[in-house]
């Protein structure tokens, strides 16, 4: 998808009348669509292929001959099995960019096992570090480690197209849902490996800086602060009235601060009782640390700097009518990064890809219909 939305033609090929599981994923929206899969399929076409069927698989081939990336996120072995492994793809076309996405990489004890974004999440250490202190494991409210492995996929498509474009040469390039969680532990995972220090689960608080956390206002709302360092910490002790806290030999230093954390933010959590989250982003307003009211999902779309950064696109859907899309988030100066086409109907564009992408006769389009080859 994001690829797509830098201009390149994205081909989805799909099973025949099933199509991608993310079809029923999600709300039901008009049309029979789902808000799961109109939410990251936009810029794609629709073709669906039956790998079972010989001509099928040459369909897959001859796309492959044309294309300059394939990226496939079957278990390993299972394209083997059907004759579309890495080898008989690369010998379709040795300069081809081949991504293969799976939960735990292409060998080793874990590699015939499926992956799902929340068990990976559970075997990389997310879950046991994200949740209340003293409650359960909890999973992120979307799926981050899913996202993640997609956009490390997209950082390593776009490297080996730039070697390739040096050198000639084709990759095949191994993405995996555990490898890119035990990444993403980051300090996490530094804190362990450097110092034996075990990351645990802290609600919205940080490990090491203090203050930092969402804090319970007047009238149930919450809103969180950050202050990393001393010169944030005396500017928010200042603007919420707690001044004594500045000097208080205690909280002198983040270190301090961290070491005494439960006085500090209690005195902090109660002053911030005293008032609505309102309230509290007035008094805040133009503060020199980062802080921010907990909005709820309606609430971010209404958000005023949401709206200046206009992302939220509206494109017409064939079935489903005006489907509001999120915007890609990243700006250029000189290269186009947009919603250019609605998420695909299944099978929307096969004839189209057949004829204008392959040049397949008319003869031959109704043959592989007929046939039950493609959809």
């Amino acid at each position: 998808m994001t690829l797509g939305d830098l201009g390149a033609e994205v081909i989805k090929v799909e099973r025949p009348i099933i199509g991608d599981e993310t079809r029923r994923w999600g709300v039901p929206v008009t049309g029979g669509e789902t808000s799961y899969f109109l939410a990251i399929n936009r810029n794609k076409k629709s073709i669906c292929i039956d790998f079972k069927s010989a001509e099928g698989r040459k369909v897959l081939l001859d796309l492959v001959t044309v294309s300059d990336v394939l990226v496939e996120n079957y278990v390993p072995g299972k394209l083997d099995a059907l004759d579309l492994g890495y080898e008989r793809i690369r010998e379709a076309n040795p300069s081809l960019v081949y991504v293969s996405l799976t939960g735990y990489g292409p060998d080793g004890p874990y590699a015939s096992r499926p992956g799902y974004d929340v068990i990976a999440a559970s075997v990389g250490g997310l879950l046991h570090i994200t949740g209340p202190e003293n409650g359960e494991p909890c999973k992120i409210g979307v799926p981050m480690t899913d996202i993640s492995a997609g956009l490390y996929a997209h950082g390593a498509i776009l490297a080996a197209l730039y070697h390739r474009e040096k050198t000639g040469l084709g990759e095949r390039i191994d993405v995996n849902l555990l490898s890119t969680q035990v990444a993403c532990l980051a300090t996490a995972a530094s804190a362990w490996l450097n110092a034996g220090e075990e990351a645990k689960r802290r609600g919205s608080s940080h490990d090491w800086i203090v203050p930092y956390e969402a804090l319970e206002a007047k009238c149930a709302g919450r809103i969180t602060i950050g202050a990393g360092s001393n010169a944030q910490f005396s500017a928010l002790c200042s603007l919420i009235g707690l001044t004594y806290l500045i000097d208080d030999p205690k909280y002198k230093t983040n270190v301090l601060r961290v070491e005494n954390r439960e006085t500090l933010m209690a005195a902090i959590r109660a002053k911030f009782k005293e008032k609505t989250v309102k309230e509290w982003c007035a008094i805040l307003d133009g503060a020199p640390f980062p802080y921010g009211p907990v909005n709820t999902i309606p609430q971010v779309f209404e958000n005023p700097q949401v709206k200046h950064l206009d992302l939220v696109k509206s494109v017409n859907h064939p079935k489903v009518g005006t489907v509001n899309i999120v915007a890609p988030p990243v700006r250029y100066t000189n290269i186009s990064n947009e919603v250019h086409c609605t998420p695909p109907l299944l099978g929307e564009h096969t004839v189209e890809i057949l004829q204008r992408v392959l040049n397949y006769s008319q003869e031959r389009v109704d043959t592989l219909f007929k046939i039950k080859a493609v959809n």
